[in-house]
């Protein structure tokens, strides 16, 4: 994790490199909840995007896109318009509106706050003596503020903007139940923006009002989720656990935990569902991150959503905002399908096993990622101040740019043309490479380094003799003479 000492510093960093760029639009102001992604921050973004896809596809998950406007009849039944909703304080003389628990735990943060009545809020607020933050003076009533960005489509039909991919995922379930042969469990995901009408957006690219979304859903039936193929492989594998009877003994360190023994200890119920927890946790940690930042935290029976028989949070922990969930993997039930079904009319029900007659309403696993939160988690946990020279140290995988070239000096044009073609060898062999001119050599390293390029060549006047360049190492600052024509195969190797 970064030192308290350097958060000035990272936060300049992830601007002056162009990851993160906002509020936007930043020449008319910015608006809160808005923010952009400049060239690093999107190859970043997609190197975790064709990571998870490429896993996925081997897990046999297959891929859907779906509107990001739906008619209100769609958030009715999926209990949004009724039930998304945030608990608003609003000062009654500045009428600065704050999100209640969020402001609570901020205010006390010793105190549990994650599924309190707003009844209960209220006492915190009074026993605590707490008032505005920006005027001393006293609350209004909590009161419900719902999250929906409300539009019209057409001739004023009323639609909203999704406030999550899940639904618009399973509305299309009969299709996939179709298109999948009826081979169960039926493995989806979707990637895409979703938007939630904020109270008071901050935290940067932590809490948006359109931020990106990558949710893998299983439908599989109840049998299946006790009796899982898939579970069998992984059954011994250790997760790291914090349950909601831990967290009430205010016990915040996980215990590493097979699975197996989770469901033998009753902490976890389903083979299948234990299955995503650990799906989940594979996905986050190929991205990189050290082990000791990681958690799944259990949500309370208080803190549980209605629907749901089970939810865990995956957690990272950060220096600037504490532990940060990126992932929440839900046990949905079929309260989804059989909603959707009461709304539209259409049957869900469908066979499972081997007698047609026997029908069910299928179960959902939810796997939902914040794309969004996993760019700035990531980021603030591979940097690095190491005797001033700052150093992002992301996997080869993860990277804006795997290796970049330079030219010892500019004017020299045999040098030039000869690091201009080391860059576009690499290029043709589909190596992500950067070429850069400018400056002293200490100086391009140095933004290299910014950057979290794991290696840079310099091509000087030895390289016109013997073709060889300067292999340098991002972490260990390490100098080798290496043949040019062995450069794609040992960057290949040293990636892997």
């Amino acid at each position: 994790m970064i030192v308290e000492d350097n958060i000035e510093t990272f936060n300049s960093l992830i601007k002056r490199r162009g990851f993160i760029w906002g509020p936007s639009p930043e020449i008319y102001g910015g608006l809160a909840g808005f923010y952009s992604y400049g060239p690093a921050g999107m190859e970043l973004k997609n190197n975790v995007l064709s990571k998870f896809r490429s896993e996925l596809r081997a897990l046999g998950f297959g891929e859907v896109e779906c509107p990001t406007i739906m008619p209100e009849i769609v958030w009715q039944a999926s209990g949004h318009l009724e039930r998304f909703i945030d608990p608003v304080l609003k000062c009654e003389k500045c009428n600065t509106l704050y999100r209640a628990d969020k402001y609570l735990q901020e205010m006390l943060p010793d105190t549990m706050i994650d599924g309190l009545s707003f009844e209960k809020m209220e006492e915190l607020i009074q026993k605590n003596e707490l008032k505005c933050p920006k005027c001393d003076s006293e609350f209004n009533k909590i009161e419900e503020y719902n999250l929906m960005l409300k539009t019209s489509v057409g001739n004023d039909k009323i639609a909203y903007l999704r406030p999550e991919t899940a639904t618009t995922t399973y509305l299309l379930f009969n299709l996939l139940n179709q298109d999948a042969r009826r081979q169960y469990p039926i493995k989806v995901f979707q990637y895409g923006k979703a938007y939630r009408n904020e109270i008071s957006p901050r935290q940067l690219v932590l809490r948006m009002r359109a931020f990106d979304q990558f949710e893998l859903q299983l439908f599989i039936g109840k049998d299946q989720e006790m009796n899982f193929e898939d579970y069998e492989d992984i059954k011994t594998s250790n997760i790291p656990l914090i349950d909601w009877k831990m967290q009430e003994k205010n016990i915040d360190i996980p215990k590493m935990t097979s699975l197996e023994e989770a469901l033998e200890k009753k902490i976890l119920k389903k083979p299948a569902y234990a299955y995503c927890l650990n799906l989940g946790y594979n996905l986050t940690m190929q991205l990189g991150f050290p082990e000791t930042v990681v958690r799944f935290r259990q949500h309370s029976p208080d803190e549980r959503a209605h629907y749901a028989d089970d939810a865990w949070d995956l957690e990272v922990n950060t220096t600037q905002f504490g532990w940060v969930e990126i992932c929440g993997i839900h046990d949905r039930t079929d309260y989804d399908l059989k909603r959707h079904g009461e709304f539209s009319g259409q049957s869900f029900e469908i066979s499972m096993n081997e007698d047609p007659k026997v029908k069910e309403v299928p179960q959902i696993l939810e796997i939902a990622f914040g794309i969004d939160r996993i760019i700035y988690t990531l980021l603030e946990n591979t940097f690095n101040v190491e005797e001033g020279r700052i150093n992002l140290k992301l996997n080869c995988s993860m990277a804006p740019n795997t290796v970049a070239v330079f030219p010892l000096v500019k004017n020299k044009s045999d040098i030039l043309k000869l690091a201009r073609d080391v860059h576009l060898n690499l290029l043709k062999h589909r190596i992500k490479s950067f070429f850069d001119s400018a400056g002293s050599i200490g100086k391009r390293y140095r933004r290299q380094d910014e950057l979290g390029t794991p290696f840079c060549l310099t091509i000087d006047y030895q390289s016109l003799e013997d073709n060889t360049v300067t292999f340098r190492d991002r972490d260990s600052m390490q100098q080798v003479r290496v043949n040019i024509s062995d450069l794609p195969e040992l960057i290949r190797k040293k990636c892997n």
